[in-house]
Formats: structure tokens, sequence, C-alpha cells
């Protein structure tokens, strides 16, 4: 009976990833007929059982392949840990730092990180990869990443982390649809009515402080893609709450933040990795980076 292969495994993988055959050939540079025979022999030679759902141009797994698919991921993910362990021994001076992030976290944190990570180490490059926090930590579960960054709180028996300073949300409207009589400042029950464009991962509380004062909020609109709401806010759909430091992905002289007080509300981001593993030499520099850009300079 024939075996799989590491080999084997990162095809299948990659197809899922890919969503599609061709594309996946295209990315293993190998030919798509080369492929589909490849996942043949391995459905009928090597498992006996079928992976994919066939007669879809968008690639669909079966029970199996689902199962399949997650034993792989954390095999490829150990592998590559492994690898990365071996290869990266040293001074950090090189490599490759794997990392994923929610989008409102990365995007506000990482380009100044990297910029200055950069200049003291010009050599190691970084695989950002983007998702909701639990498929981040999931990621981060299966190896296939050595750092998470996060809103969530994450379980200190599993993983090991850095708490970064409070961070106020805010209220961003557009000029014509600008609300509460301060210039910088907007109280919760002065929302009421308005159109809001909320977060998921702040809905729950935001509903409850609402409600305290005696209104449920017209929301209008629930998304945790802070990009995508203040483009909504740009074209006056509602007022939406993003953390303070997203003033900084979308300038736009329309644009005004209030911070939300009465009462206030805050979020923090975290950043996590799995507790006794040997992380990369460059992963500790990022790290260490992390603790002086974000934390040093608050003690």
């Amino acid at each position: 009976m024939s075996s799989i292969g590491i080999k084997d495994m990162r095809a299948f993988y990659t197809i899922v990833e890919e969503g599609n055959i061709s594309h996946a050939a295209q990315r293993l540079d190998i030919a798509q007929p080369a492929l589909s025979r490849q996942m043949k022999r391995i459905e009928e030679e090597i498992l006996n059982v079928k992976l994919f759902e066939r007669g879809s141009r968008r690639i669909r797994l079966t029970e199996a392949g689902r199962v399949f698919y997650t034993r792989v991921e954390r095999i490829l993910g150990m592998v590559d840990g492994a690898v990365r362990e071996i290869t990266d021994i040293g001074s950090g001076d090189s490599g490759t730092i794997k990392l994923g992030t929610i989008i409102s976290s990365g995007a506000m944190i990482l380009p100044d990180l990297i910029a200055e990570f950069h200049q003291r180490f010009p050599n190691v490059t970084f695989e950002i990869m983007e998702g909701e926090g639990t498929r981040i930590l999931e990621l981060l579960d299966n190896h296939l990443i050595e750092i998470a960054i996060t809103r969530t709180q994450v379980d200190n028996l599993i993983y090991d982390s850095l708490v970064l300073p409070n961070e106020p949300l805010v209220m961003v409207m557009d000029s014509r649809n600008s609300c509460g009589e301060a210039e910088d400042e907007v109280k919760l029950i002065e929302l009421k009515d308005r159109p809001l464009i909320i977060p998921l991962r702040w809905k729950s509380i935001f509903v409850t402080n609402c409600r305290r004062l005696g209104f449920e909020p017209k929301i209008t609109c629930i998304s945790d893609s802070i990009v995508q709401n203040l483009l909504m806010v740009k074209m006056n759909l509602g007022i939406s709450m993003v953390p303070m430091s997203s003033k900084t992905l979308l300038t736009d002289g329309n644009l005004i933040y209030k911070r939300l007080v009465d009462p206030e509300m805050t979020t923090h981001t975290v950043v996590a990795w799995l507790k006794n593993q040997t992380l990369s030499t460059g992963c500790v520099n990022l790290l260490n980076l992390f603790k002086e850009m974000f934390l040093d300079k608050q003690n």
C-alpha cells in the first residue's frame, strides 16, 4: 500500500486554500493534469475515500476531506515549525517570521513595527495571514504561524502573551451627519436614533450600555471590517464605532472622530504565542520590539 508524503499533503492543502485546482497548480508550479492525477492517487490508492466533491468549479470538501484538511494543516504546521527552529538558530539576522493578525489590529500596528524591525534586521522577511480572531488562534495552534495578534483574551494556560495598553473606542461620523455637543467627545445617549455601524466583537457590551440608558440602538450594520466601516461612514451610511488608532487608516477631511463617553469603552490588542514552544530568533527579536515600542514607554 502506498503512503502519503509531505509533498502530497502540501498539494492537497494548496488546492483547498486556493479553492481551485488550476490556481493551485500554478502556485505549486506543476501541470494541472499532474496535480489532478496526484489527488486521484491519494483518494483511490492511499486513503480509499473521496476528499473532494466533483462537479463544482470551486473545490468542495467531503466530510472526510474536511477531517483530512484539519490533520494536514496541523502536520504541515509542525513540520514547518521544526524547520524554522533548526534553520533560524543564530542571530536572527535572516529567515522568515510568520504571524497572523486580525485586520483591525494588524493594519494599525504592523506598518510602524515592521518598518522599525527592517531597520534593524533588513534580511528578515515576513509572512502575514489575516482573519478573524478564532481563525488566527487556530493557525497558531497548528503551528502555521508563530505569533498571533488579536483583540480577544487568550487562555494563559495555553499561550504566553503581551497585552498592549487599553485603547479608547471612538465614534467616527461624516461631517454631514455629526452628533454630540462636544467637539471631541460624544455621549452614548447622543447616539440614540442615529444609524450605527458596530463591530460584532463590541456589539454585546454596546447594546447593554444603551439599554442601561433606556434606549435600543439603531444598528444598521454589524461588521468587524474596520476599513469597510470607515468607507461606509464616508458614504454617509451611518456612524461607526472604531478603535482610536483607526484614524490612521483613512485620511478624509470629512470624517470626524469623537471619543465615546458616558460610559467610556476601550479595547486592547493581545500578542500571543504558544507556551513551551521554541520561537525563532527573529520572533524573539520581534517580541522584544513589541515591548520596546508599545509597553516600555508606558512604564
